[in-house]
């Protein structure tokens, strides 16, 4: 069921402090023009590796979910990892039949790369937040 890494969320509270970071110390070469999601709450913006991808969260407006997270880590971290799944249903439906918890109604949403994607509860995931996206059917990453 699980596919390749798509990318690695990570909450911050500058994506324009972050961007500078990961250029400056590591050398990222590519990073996309950020853009809102208002109806996720946030401001995201990629940057691209050689195999995957890290997005930049940042929160858009007061009611953001990002603001709990960095409430609890001000300068920013980890926020989840996403992995690529063939069919977002069949991967929900497949998780919950073994009893993992998906946040929110259950129901895919569209999200940061024009595809369905869902939560899998840090709690079923060895702590770990797992966002499930539906492979880009043009093959797009």
């Amino acid at each position: 069921m699980i596919g390749r890494l798509n990318h690695v969320g990570v909450a911050t509270p500058s994506i324009a402090d972050s961007v500078a970071m990961y250029r400056d110390l590591l050398g990222a070469t590519r990073a996309h023009d950020p853009f809102d999601l208002p109806a996720q709450g946030v401001r995201v913006c990629f940057i691209d590796l050689p195999n995957s991808q890290i997005e930049l969260i940042e929160p858009l407006g007061d009611d953001s979910p990002i603001h709990g997270f960095l409430a609890r880590n001000p300068k920013g971290g980890q926020h989840h990892v996403c992995f690529e799944v063939e069919d977002i249903l069949a991967a929900r439906d497949a998780l919950r039949a073994r009893g993992a918890t998906i946040l929110g109604t259950g129901e895919p949403r569209i999200g940061a790369h024009g595809t369905p994607i869902l939560f899998v509860h840090p709690k079923d995931m060895g702590g770990v937040l797992v966002e499930l996206m539906e492979t880009p059917k043009d093959g797009a990453h």
